[in-house]
């Protein structure tokens, strides 16, 4: 089912009465997610990407827009007339029934003309608990169960009744990390089995970028940036985007640009040409440092951590903004950590260049 959000806004009253007003908790969001895909809607707390999914189900009313599954307008529609699943960070099972009874549990309210026997209920029951990998725990309570078989059993009731669309809001955020890591592994696995359009909501980076086909990047309520998920992170179109995405995150420096190269503090470090002079904002991922020993970047050794596959070297700098740079670097490569300082060559396709009052991403050539 193709999802159109079109100028979607939702605002808030704003709690402090003092100041008054309202709060633009979603602001003018456009977008069409297509039939069958998995989108990951990604920013910090606050951003808006949970009330952005309510206005979707329907639990919230927008303030203005509209909302559309395939041709039909269902702005209005209310959420059980809607054919969506929900998936919420904190399970909401009900504790005093087994696994099957919390599958079967929107089955049984279906009412009129969508009424089913209790053969076809049980066999749709089987489907969705085979489908997440738990029909052997069927007869089991909540409490009986780790977090990660919870979240199965979450997942199965709201596919029970094979949604047009499914909602996951942080549904993996109660997990420790090699839970998260399986689980959202299933999650990719069951989306791509049912083919149903699913949308899912966090604030971690690496869990979006690693099971969605497109993500969209939210600040404040305004959508930054969509697209797939490694051009987002190969060409971010603002700081914002730069700083949010990639683990360790960017290195961020105070530079600037006089006739077409860059200086971090005295330091020529690269050609930028078809950029104007001035002062600017600097990203560069970790991966894009190359040891080298006639270097034009020099930095203070502060350490070396050792990864196994590879090295990250901790260093210093005047300009930059963080109080390390990371640089992640090939096992092989020789580093001595006693050194006082250490020599960069960069990689022009991970540098980036932004506007230093409206942090926009600014173009160069070598």
């Amino acid at each position: 089912m193709k999802v159109v959000l079109k100028n979607l806004t939702k605002k808030f009253p704003n709690r402090n009465k003092k100041v008054g007003g309202e709060i633009i908790a979603v602001n003018n969001f456009n977008f069409e997610i297509p039939d069958g895909k998995l989108i990951g809607l990604l920013g910090p707390s606050g951003c808006g990407k949970s009330t952005a999914l309510n206005l979707i189900s329907g639990l919230l009313k927008p303030t203005s827009g509209q909302i559309f599954f395939g041709d039909a307008d269902v702005t209005e529609l209310p959420p059980e007339n809607r054919g969506v699943g929900l998936v919420f960070q904190n399970y909401a099972l009900y504790p005093h029934m087994t696994v099957r009874q919390n599958i079967l549990f929107p089955l049984e309210n279906l009412k009129g003309d969508k009424k089913l026997s209790k053969e076809v209920m049980e066999q749709k029951m089987l489907e969705a608990a085979r489908l997440v990998q738990i029909d052997m725990l069927l007869e089991r309570k909540p409490k009986e169960m780790s977090g990660g078989q919870q979240q199965r059993v979450a997942i199965a009731r709201a596919l029970v009744k094979r949604p047009d669309v499914l909602l996951l809001d942080e549904p993996l955020s109660n997990l420790d990390a090699r839970l998260r890591l399986q689980t959202r592994e299933e999650i990719r696995r069951i989306q791509k089995e049912t083919g149903i359009t699913t949308i899912f909501v966090t604030h971690d980076q690496e869990e979006a970028m690693s099971i969605s086909d497109m993500i969209v990047v939210m600040e404040k309520g305004i959508v930054r940036q969509i697209g797939k998920p490694q051009e987002v992170y190969d060409s971010p179109v603002s700081l914002f985007v730069a700083k949010f995405l990639g683990t360790p995150p960017i290195n961020v420096f105070e530079g600037r640009v006089k006739d077409g190269y860059l200086y971090l503090d005295d330091q020529k470090v690269l050609a930028v040409k078809g950029t104007k002079d001035g002062d600017v904002w600097v990203g560069i991922r970790p991966e894009g440092f190359t040891l080298d020993e006639n270097g034009p970047m020099i930095c203070h050794m502060n350490g070396v951590e050792v990864m196994g596959r590879d090295v990250s070297v901790v260093s210093t700098h005047k300009a930059c903004v963080s109080p390390v740079i990371r640089s992640i670097i090939s096992a092989e490569s020789k580093v001595d950590p006693a050194s006082e300082n250490v020599r960069f060559a960069l990689k022009p396709s991970k540098v980036f260049l932004f506007d230093k009052n409206s942090e926009e991403r600014m173009e160069f050539t070598l």
